[in-house]
């Protein structure tokens, strides 16, 4: 089922920075992980991807290799920094405020803000 892109917007480099927190991996690999975790909600395209990507490298969140997969091909693997790393966890601190606000909001049941 899709989702209204305006939900995810401000949020995507958490979700990559997350996929890498756990391991390095290339650009498809985060794609596909994306998909099959989110059950297909997040169904990002490389043309999306690839520019996101660049810029958490500008920031310094993330820095890249390449290593040799089979005969004469050569993937570029994106690895999280210290600075990503530190960078995360905030992203999840704010992240775990608002959607403990909306959910009490939305279900009723009163926020509680740890």
């Amino acid at each position: 089922m899709p989702v209204d892109r305006k939900l995810m917007m401000g949020n995507t480099d958490m979700l990559l920075l997350k996929l890498l927190a756990q391991e390095d991996m290339y650009g498809y690999q985060i794609i596909e992980e994306l998909r099959k975790r989110s059950n297909h909600v997040f169904d990002m395209k490389a043309g999306t991807l690839y520019p996101l990507l660049h810029q958490l490298a500008e920031k310094g969140f993330l820095t890249t290799y390449e290593k040799n997969v089979g005969e004469a091909r050569v993937r570029k693997y994106y690895h999280l920094t210290q600075k990503g790393t530190d960078y995360l966890a905030e992203r999840e601190r704010d992240w775990h405020i608002f959607s403990t606000a909306v959910q009490g909001v939305l279900g009723g049941d009163g926020c509680v803000l740890a």
